[in-house]
């Protein structure tokens, strides 16, 4: 998975175009240089503690709750987008989000965004791991697939422009999330959708 993100995030630093398709999912990391995307507030607003936003890719949403106040760290595994992030004022490490890291089990909110609810390509092994970062009161909130769209997890090709690869990757539709929910110890407070974007915030159960 690394690969395919770090030759699309450093294609942008050398201010070329860069797509990433998987399956018949097309993403593109431009968009996730710009300050705010529509529907973003629904996330920003959430976010009322210290936050970490895992994936953070160029830290769009991690300088966004610094800017508002709000203690937020990024951690991202492409090195040039921790890079772009840090650029940009970002608090933000070259980690994993299964790696040691700080303030695991204390966290107040947890952000999958922008379809990182993919990461690993197991969405129950990312929640769980998800909950064991989050302290006792805390908020997952995660960006999910639109309704009616194929839940799916595993390998998958994943097209750049450094060619084609395979990777781990998962897709949750927000209407088919209380299985991996419950499967890893959380459950679905609310689910909201803004701008065409669907999101849902978790809680421990």
């Amino acid at each position: 998975m690394t690969a395919v993100f770090e030759d699309a995030f450093r294609r942008l630093e050398a201010g070329r175009p860069a797509t990433i398709t998987v399956r018949d999912v097309t993403f593109e990391p431009a968009l996730w240089c710009r300050d705010d995307l529509p529907g973003d507030s629904v996330l920003r607003d959430a976010c009322t503690g210290p936050t970490l936003d895992v994936g953070c890719g160029p830290g769009r949403l991690t300088v966004a709750l610094a800017r508002a106040g709000r203690p937020a760290l990024g951690i991202d595994v492409s090195a040039a987008a921790v890079r772009m992030a840090r650029r940009r004022g970002a608090s933000a490490l070259l980690r994993d989000v299964f790696d040691p890291l700080p303030g695991a089990g204390r966290w107040e909110h947890l952000l999958l965004a922008d379809g990182n609810i993919g990461i690993g390509g197991d969405p129950v092994r990312l929640l769980r791991r998800c909950r064991a970062l989050l302290g006792p009161s805390g908020l997952l909130h995660a960006e999910l697939a639109p309704p009616g769209t194929p839940t799916w997890s595993g390998t998958a090709i994943a097209r750049s422009g450094a060619g084609a690869t395979t990777i781990s990757w998962a897709a949750v539709p927000i209407d088919d999330l209380s299985g991996p929910a419950t499967a890893a110890g959380l459950r679905v407070l609310h689910t909201r959708t803004e701008a065409g974007r669907w999101f849902a915030t978790l809680t421990r159960r």
